[in-house]
């Protein structure tokens, strides 16, 4: 189930920052490059955006059905995606206690739409996805999480470019 996937995905991404001081966390490694903390402001966003489009999905009288899609890429980095305005990271300080608020925030957004909805609302219903095309909500979730493996790994760089 997709719960645990993510739980695991995201507690391993609290261990590589924690004890770090918020100052190193709010550092870009290069003006091009987001800060660590910028990278969790993002994995919130976008976890705040799929709730929310999947909420706003599973309320519509029709939504299109959609064919599975290779989510599982979404892990590899050998290709870049250039981030939707909506979920592109704020440029503020922000504080790891604040982000892990937001994070926990998030979470339990996501949660709780998945809990109001069928298993076969989730399975009639799709939204669009920037590189997939439309995606049964269904995948969504377990998406987030391949979306967070994907940025743990640029969270390692970016934090050993730090040190």
């Amino acid at each position: 189930m997709f719960k645990e996937d993510n739980a695991k995905i995201r507690s391993h991404i609290l261990q590589a920052v924690e004890g770090m001081t918020d100052e190193k966390l709010n550092q870009k490694p290069s003006a091009e490059e987001w800060s660590p903390i910028q990278i969790l402001d993002h994995l919130q966003l976008m976890e705040n955006t799929v709730a929310k489009g999947v909420s706003h999905e599973l309320k519509k009288e029709t939504s299109e059905k959609a064919l599975k899609k290779p989510i599982a890429l979404t892990v590899s980095r050998s290709f870049k995606v250039e981030a939707p305005k909506q979920v592109v990271p704020t440029d503020e300080f922000v504080t790891l206690t604040e982000m892990k608020e937001r994070l926990n925030a998030s979470h339990n957004f996501l949660y709780e739409v998945f809990g109001q909805a069928t298993h076969e609302q989730l399975k009639q219903k799709s939204m669009d996805h920037p590189v997939f095309g439309k995606v049964p909500l269904i995948q969504w979730f377990p998406f987030v999480g391949l979306h967070e493996k994907r940025h743990f790994k640029q969270l390692e760089k970016t934090l050993s470019k730090l040190d």
